[in-house]
């Protein structure tokens, strides 16, 4: 005699105590004490939780746990520089695990975990692009330290970016249009801009990576084996 998993509703003989396609559990109990026949069975394999369903609540918890410290690490002017993307995809795999263990749920699957990576991701990157913004604000009209982010800038402009326009054959002429433009007001402001979106995007894709990874990890480590 047989019945079909919950899950994935393959063929399941009843004395299986695992689904053998997806490993669900199927859990039995005896039926002894209730109205029915002596030694009759009731089967209960329906999960206590669909894993691929999140439930917000207690994910948004620990998302706000992980995503802001890492935001704050991988804001623009921060000295972890590129290893901030790292440190997110970390933030969103750890969030993933601290969400199962929470729920008490075996596994998620890797829809749910990146659903919940870009949470973390989304979270983190408005942390991180608020973060850059507020702290160059603070630079340069709070600690007056305006005239150094200005020569900072046009000493990147006049030498690196000249010298590798230079190198890719890039005419004169052209190449004093784009230094004017970027020592423009409007340059300067559309080039922190789309470094804010390009960081913002970057760590938005690290997190989705992450969580999934964290779902990944968390059904190795705590499906039951078969």
């Amino acid at each position: 005699m047989e019945t079909t998993c919950s899950r994935c509703h393959r063929a399941v003989q009843l004395d299986d105590c695992y689904c053998p396609t997806c490993g669900l559990p199927q859990l039995t109990y005896s039926a002894e004490d209730s109205a029915a026949a002596p030694g009759q069975t009731e089967r209960w394999n329906e999960p206590v939780r669909d894993a691929s369903v999140v439930a917000w609540k207690p994910a948004l918890r620990v998302v706000m746990i992980m995503a802001v410290p890492a935001g704050l690490l991988c804001s623009g002017l921060s000295p972890v520089g590129l290893l901030g993307l790292i440190w997110m995809a970390a933030a969103a795999a750890w969030a993933v695990h601290l969400y199962v263990r929470s729920q008490q749920t075996p596994w998620i699957t890797l829809g749910a975990g990146a659903r919940i990576g870009l949470a973390t991701g989304i979270v983190g990157a408005w942390t991180a692009a608020a973060t850059t913004g507020v702290t160059l604000i603070v630079m340069r009209f709070l600690l007056h330290r305006g005239s150094e982010i200005d020569g900072l800038w046009e000493g990147m402009v006049h030498d690196q970016m000249s010298r590798q326009w230079a190198e890719a054959g890039i005419d004169a002429h052209t190449i004093a249009q784009y230094q004017g433009w970027l020592l423009s007001p409007e340059g300067r402001a559309g080039f922190a801009l789309g470094m804010v979106l390009f960081l913002a995007s970057a760590l938005l894709l690290f997190a989705v990576a992450g969580g999934a990874l964290g779902a990944r990890l968390s059904a190795r480590t705590r499906r039951p084996q078969i």
